[in-house]
């Protein structure tokens, strides 16, 4: 039986360059790469060696033969893709996928053809240690990085669920990069207060910023400053134990909480909430977050969308590691009317999958204990409160054209909430003395190098999120970074770098 990509899947392609018969796609040189939800292993073509079992950095790949009940859904889900779906008769795919050659092995690169380079990183996030492993690849290059918090890798410590923990455990890759011989990581500095942007470009030959998106963007409604509404980012921060987030404080004795926004933070922290706190005591939650879910009066968490089922932004494994998260979780309930009167046409496989799931939850029984609660067509309007307080959320309900848009019915719903959590999105922060798009949040670059309009920026670099926004996944910074490395690398053997 053949191996299967499963839920855990960082998307880094690691395993792709060690399968000897090219048999997980897609590729990153192939279409869709940098927009799929996950990779797939094609089963007429796997030859069950293992090699992508050894080359996952997350453990997300399992033989056929040893998955749980939870992950047997997977197998299906990686077998559509080749019957029917994204590489089924593609003309995108000119090549019979049965007949591709196998990947040429991954060799070392050409030294590089310029003197000795020492390269700033700055942040300690999966971009960043994915940009310093390339880097490292090149015998005549060292690495510092720097970090503004007391410990390193970003949002992999602090923005990944405690519970996924196969997720967490790419840390063991970033902690071998780290322990690299050329590369030091100096933690507690913080650009612009320890050093300044001049004294760094004055060190160092190249600058590569990975500073990510770290704000949310803002949900600009009335009742937004009251005291029971937070973003759902300050939550995670909380229970991950971010130094930014240790004091925060969230009322979690009322019986429901509304979370604005349905991407895959929001169902992280929809279950996460809804948890039973037994099962987090072996997690790296925080202490102080543990033990108030162990007193919480959250029976309800409703996910709102103002769109439809299938522009929702959480993606089919999110959705299904909620789905068969095992017993002691929350019940999933969805409205089988809403889908009727909401879902658009399936484009592809996986919305034709994400919408039979959805349906699948929608005639489940429900059983005792919390529950997760899906809301679709409905754009909040207002946070409600009393005297300064939330107590609620009104939302405008919308009709969902086939295109996907949505459009105000003139019909008003009022929702009571103790807790208001926003998940619409995070959104990069400027650098001072670097050019910066306010409305992307990012900072403007043609392939990881910055641009002040249409001339580079001598020796500045960006990678991950602020260099094309928060889109992708962990691994996704992987290809990322290597585009950024090569543009450097172009620039430094072309003798085009000032200092």
């Amino acid at each position: 039986m053949p191996h299967v990509v499963t839920q855990a899947c960082c998307g880094d392609a690691s395993c792709v360059y060690a399968c000897p018969v090219n048999c997980i796609h897609p590729t990153p040189d192939e279409p869709d790469f940098g927009t799929a939800e996950m990779l797939y292993i094609d089963p007429s073509t796997c030859v069950d060696c293992g090699a992508c079992v050894t080359a996952c950095p997350v453990g997300a790949i399992v033989p056929g033969h040893r998955l749980t009940a939870e992950q047997q859904r997977f197998a299906d889900l990686n077998a559509a893709q080749f019957d029917v779906g994204l590489f089924a008769s593609d003309a995108r795919f000119p090549v019979d996928m049965a007949k591709r050659l196998p990947l040429a092995p991954v060799s070392t690169p050409e030294p590089l053809r310029a003197g000795p380079q020492h390269v700033a990183i700055v942040g300690s996030g999966p971009s960043a240690m994915y940009a310093a492993d390339e880097l490292l690849r090149l015998p005549n290059v060292t690495v510092t990085m720097y970090e503004r918090l007391s410990a390193p890798f970003g949002l992999v410590r602090y923005g990944v669920a405690p519970d996924h923990t196969a997720t967490r455990t790419v840390m063991r890759l970033f902690d071998q990069i780290a322990g690299h011989d050329r590369l030091r990581i100096l933690l507690n500095c913080e650009i612009g207060r320890d050093i300044t942007l001049d004294e760094l470009r004055a060190r160092h030959d190249a600058i590569i910023w990975a500073g990510g998106a770290p704000t949310d963007r803002p949900l600009n409604v009335p009742g937004n400053d009251a005291e029971g509404f937070a973003s759902a980012t300050s939550l995670v921060g909380w229970y991950n134990d971010h130094p930014d987030f240790a004091d925060e404080q969230f009322d979690l004795s009322g019986p429901r909480v509304v979370i604005i926004g349905n991407g895959n933070v929001a169902l992280d922290v929809a279950r996460i909430l809804t948890s039973d706190p037994a099962q987090l005591e072996a997690t790296t939650i925080s202490r102080t977050a543990l033990d108030s879910l162990r007193h919480s009066g959250i029976r309800e968490v409703l996910v709102v969308g103002r769109r439809g089922p299938l522009q929702a932004a959480f993606t089919l494994p999110e959705l299904v590691g909620l789905a068969d998260h095992g017993e002691g979780t929350a019940n999933i309930v969805v409205d089988p009317a809403e889908i009727d009167a909401l879902a658009t046409e399936p484009t592809d496989v996986t919305e034709q999958e994400k919408l039979a799931l959805l349906r699948e939850l929608a005639q489940r029984q429900r059983g005792d204990g919390p529950v997760i609660r899906f809301a679709f067509g409905l754009a909040p309007t207002e946070i409600l409160t009393d005297d300064g307080v939330v107590t609620g959320v009104r939302f405008a309900r919308n009709t969902v054209a086939a295109d996907g848009s949505a459009t105000p019915t003139g019909e008003m719903v009022d929702v009571d909430a103790g807790l208001v959590l926003s998940s619409i999105g995070y959104h990069g922060v400027a650098v001072p003395g670097l050019p910066f798009d306010e409305k992307r949040g990012v900072i403007p670059n043609d392939g990881g190098r910055v641009m002040d309009g249409d001339v580079p920026v001598s020796g500045m670099y960006v990678t991950g999120w602020i260099k094309r926004g928060p889109s992708g996944f962990i691994g996704t910074n992987k290809t990322d970074s290597a585009q950024t490395v090569a543009s450097w690398r172009a620039d430094v053997e072309a003798g085009v770098l000032a200092r």
